[in-house]
């Protein structure tokens, strides 16, 4: 009984080597005390960014329940609520920092996110952003006609864009818009959503686009040589 259970079992091995060479796999044996698991920690790196601290000028008021901070200033009001991988602390001096609450991946993403927006939210309410576009096409033009926005783009009927609260909108020269306001991302939403409505082509630089962007030029199809 045990001479057939050895040549079997010395079968079974002979079968899964021919096996593995045939499908060009090495086959070996691990003994099972050497099978092991191996935990790997993760650090979590301070942000750059997010330990950077926050000075507050004198005509701003800042009001931080928990994990709510309001932002009050000449310009208008914000309020930020944070989420609990991170926390803020308010100096005596008046500065504000962002901390992260515990160490793990997210928390190290959100720290350097919510220190950025605070920052706008002090710098809007107290001195405010813009943002620049200009047209660029035969007979594409801009006008203020009460709280709207028109576009004339091409289309064969011009766009009207009503103008959200919060948010001052000149034209100049019907051709250079300035969107300006205390919300640094409604101001940006806003620009790109009239900048969406004809985006500038690459072959004659024509449609709506910011006043520092660069628009990369192709060059077109050459005619028949003859």
């Amino acid at each position: 009984m045990a001479s057939s259970v050895t040549s079997s079992f010395h079968t079974c091995n002979l079968r899964s080597v021919i096996l593995g060479e045939r499908n060009g796999l090495s086959v070996s044996s691990v003994p099972a005390t050497r099978i092991g698991f191996f935990k790997k920690t993760i650090e979590c790196k301070e942000s750059r960014i997010g330990k950077q601290p926050i000075e507050v000028p004198k005509n701003v008021t800042i009001t931080l329940e928990g994990q709510d901070l309001k932002v009050k200033g000449p310009l208008g009001e914000l309020s930020l609520i944070y989420p609990r991988e991170v926390k803020v602390e308010r100096d005596e001096s008046g500065i504000i920092r962002v901390r992260k609450a515990v160490e793990t991946r997210r928390a190290n993403q959100m720290h350097g996110l919510f220190r950025t927006l605070t920052d706008n939210m002090v710098a809007g309410v107290s001195k405010g952003f813009e943002k620049k576009l200009q047209l660029v096409g035969v007979g594409y033009r801009a006008m203020l006609e009460g709280k709207d926005l028109v576009l004339s783009l091409g289309f064969s009927h011009p766009v009207r864009m009503a103008i959200p609260d919060g948010i001052q909108v000149k034209v100049e020269e019907n051709t250079r818009i300035t969107v300006s306001g205390y919300d640094k991302s409604a101001i940006g939403q806003f620009a790109a959503s009239i900048r969406k409505w004809r985006p500038p082509e690459p072959y004659k630089g024509k449609g709506v686009k910011y006043a520092d962007e660069v628009v990369r030029r192709k060059e077109g199809k050459a005619g028949k040589k003859k």
